[in-house]
């Protein structure tokens, strides 16, 4: 563990399973941000990055989103309650977190915390990740209850949102083959969000271990990569898989020489050892099956109108939508065991920041992550060509993640890695 000012970033990164462990999981860095608030305080004045305050006005329209709270647009249904306040209040948390880790980040000096062992903090949370997805592929129905579940009253720690958080599982079960397919999902919140936090960290993952990485820890990289393989296919992510597919596309269309043709051709290595194993045909069956797109449009549509009926600062927190995309029926009946009420934003963070904090709110989110792609592209350094990759991955991913809780840490961690980047090499 890093010694010094350092040590929160590491406790968060490198230190992740014991959070999990714990029940704290990505709500890590809402605890962490104290002692960062406190070494930033004595820091100051404190450096801020470009495009920084697109960020700060999305935390403050976030803010006033509360102000909608109780109101209910129309194909919705449900009375303000604790749920809809705990979880307003935990984003509300987590966005001012956020905000101090990259403030934190950003301010401490490359001899404090060098850039590449950032880099190495993320590639050790990679590993963790992708032991965590092969725990959820051979050990599906492993969970426990943590510390914190035990201590928090019921009626906080039964809450949906919070369960997800505080309660360690290794896979998500779903019928999205036509029977259970245990999706991996540890030491994350979710199987979407292990997609997510994969595809990002192996990019990490292969600058720290195998761009600046000896023989030693080029050798393990691949292995530990071709282990990642399996977690993977087994997630059914077809996001992910796209994800990755569109990263190999960008890497070969900006790195050239003798890097593009180690490239292509370790990818075609790769590609033809895939179609050979057994786990090509799982691909195939999930690609035959796309029952999740009726449900995505139906909560897409419906998110979309009821974003129409307050447009500048939304509603604060998800609603539950009238009905389906099979019925109007709400909630399971005898007769209609697939009748429900998905929650309006729950497909990706587009869709939640327009259910939440409304057209502007969205508007802010893509700005600030296209705004980080213009100013760093023309960064040819690996890290620099990783963070861009990364920023691309975040406006891929909110059409079909939410980035709440853990993929927002990463996409911001990547962030800053970028601005830090910029002082490093001016």
């Amino acid at each position: 563990m890093t010694a010094g000012p350092a040590w929160p970033i590491a406790a968060l990164l490198v230190g992740y399973p014991v959070w999990w462990a714990l029940g704290f999981g990505g709500l890590s860095v809402i605890v962490l941000a104290v002692p960062m608030a406190l070494i930033l305080w004595r820091r100051r004045p404190i450096r801020v990055p470009h495009g920084f305050g697109l960020w700060m006005l999305l935390l403050a329209g976030y803010a006033l989103s509360g102000l909608m709270l109780d109101e209910l647009p129309p194909g919705t249904y449900g009375d303000l309650g604790p749920g809809r306040l705990i979880g307003y209040v935990m984003r509300l948390a987590l966005y001012l977190a956020l905000l101090v880790m990259v403030l934190y980040l950003g301010n401490l000096s490359e001899r404090e915390l060098p850039q590449l062992r950032l880099v190495r903090m993320l590639g050790v949370l990679f590993v963790t990740t992708v032991a965590g997805g092969l725990l959820g592929v051979f050990l599906p129905s492993f969970a426990f209850t943590s510390p914190v579940e035990m201590v928090l009253p019921g009626w906080v720690s039964e809450n949906a949102f919070v369960q997800n958080l505080i309660h360690p599982t290794a896979a998500q079960t779903q019928k999205v083959l036509g029977y259970a397919s245990p999706r991996p999902e540890a030491p994350f919140e979710w199987a979407n969000a292990w997609g997510s936090n994969v595809s990002v960290l192996l990019v990490w993952f292969v600058v720290g271990w195998w761009v600046y990485g000896g023989r030693r820890r080029k050798a393990v990289s691949a292995v530990v990569v071709a282990l990642a393989a399996i977690p993977v296919v087994y997630s059914l992510n077809r996001g992910l898989w796209i994800g990755l597919g569109l990263a190999v596309v960008y890497l070969v269309a900006r790195v050239g020489g003798r890097t593009r043709l180690a490239l292509c051709a370790a990818t075609a290595a790769a590609a033809v050892a895939f179609a050979l194993s057994p786990l090509a045909s799982l691909v195939a069956q999930r690609l035959d099956r796309p029952h999740s797109n009726d449900i995505r449009a139906f909560t897409v549509s419906a998110t979309v109108r009821a974003a129409a009926h307050s447009p500048f600062i939304g509603y604060g927190n998800t609603r539950n939508a009238t009905g389906n995309h099979r019925t109007i029926t709400t909630g399971k009946t005898e007769w209609c065991g697939g009748c429900g009420h998905p929650p309006l934003g729950s497909d990706g963070q587009l869709w939640l920041l327009l259910i939440t904090q409304g057209f502007t709110g969205a508007a802010l989110y893509v700005a600030f992550f296209l705004g980080a792609i213009r100013r760093h592209w023309r960064d040819r350094s690996p890290i620099g060509l990783a963070g861009v990759l990364v920023m691309g991955l975040v406006l891929l991913y909110m059409f079909v993640y939410d980035g709440l809780v853990t993929p927002l840490i990463l996409y911001l961690v990547s962030f800053a890695l970028l601005w830090r980047n910029t002082r490093s090499t001016a």
